[in-house]
């Protein structure tokens, strides 16, 4: 990583501004939910990469968060009655606290459904990013 990406990363800016524009009003009980999962991801590896991709009418222009190191780790939707964390690689990584609940039956991907009035398995969540981050770098050198 250059100088000037990590000064930017440590500022909060470059990739990581769309992100807070997207999470930062307190919103209703999706928003705080993202921000929440943001946060954990983030402390889970410091060294993640956000960004926002995939902007379009049909999610008002927001785009989507997505979470990388050395390869995409996890995204972030928000829909009418669910929050979506999507592991790009969950059907590798082991869940011994089944966090997994949804897209289950594809081969590669697996998501977490977040609901109003969900309590987050904190410890479990962040074990399990940073075994997707362990999986990406275990393939990146």
């Amino acid at each position: 990583m250059k100088k000037s990406d990590m000064q930017e990363k440590a500022n909060g800016s470059a990739p990581s501004r769309p992100v807070d524009e997207g999470v930062s009003d307190p919103g209703d009980w999706r928003d705080q939910m993202l921000a929440r999962i943001r946060m954990l991801i983030r402390q889970a590896d410091p060294d993640v990469v956000e960004e926002v991709k995939w902007r379009k009418p049909s999610n008002a222009m927001r785009g989507v968060p997505v979470w990388s190191h050395d390869g995409m780790i996890c995204t972030g939707e928000t829909y009418k009655n669910v929050v979506k964390m999507t592991f790009v690689k969950g059907a590798s990584l082991e869940d011994p606290a089944h966090l997994f609940n949804s897209s289950l039956e594809g081969n590669t991907r697996r998501a977490i459904d977040f609901h109003e009035g969900d309590r987050i398995d904190e410890k479990a969540l962040k074990a399990l990013i940073r075994a997707a981050v362990a999986l990406n770098t275990s393939r990146a050198g």
